[in-house]
């Protein structure tokens, strides 16, 4: 089994886009349109496992954000603290391994050099 995709809740889906397409580096691979003709979704694409952008989720919830993390790799964390620096992104927590910053809706996302392998 593996993760097939993750679907957050954004309160603008281009600008959610910018962040991870255009920061983060995620390739985007659909757009879906709202009955309206405005954008309902996109889905970005990490390593193999879909990241959907939504601007709703069908189901309960909150209806803002949440306090759950969503982690990529990375291979260098300086490199990421300096790109996110110069795109105006602050660093909100740090370990050892890891970058930890909120995407424009305020959700936690992680850039970890953490390696589990043996």
């Amino acid at each position: 089994m593996r993760v097939h995709h993750l679907a957050l809740r954004v309160a603008d889906v281009e600008r959610s886009v910018a962040f991870y397409a255009g920061l983060l580096g995620l390739v985007e691979r659909r757009r879906l349109p709202a009955e309206d003709g405005s954008l309902r979704s996109a889905w970005l694409e990490a390593d193999g496992v879909l990241l959907m952008l939504e601007g709703r989720l069908r189901g309960a919830g909150a209806d803002e954000g949440s306090a759950h993390l969503l982690a990529f790799a990375v291979d260098d964390l300086a490199a990421w603290e300096a790109r996110l620096r110069a795109a105006g992104i602050a660093v909100d927590d740090r370990t050892a391994c890891s970058l930890y910053v909120r995407d424009p809706d305020g959700h936690r996302v992680g850039l970890t050099a953490y390696r589990n392998e043996p």
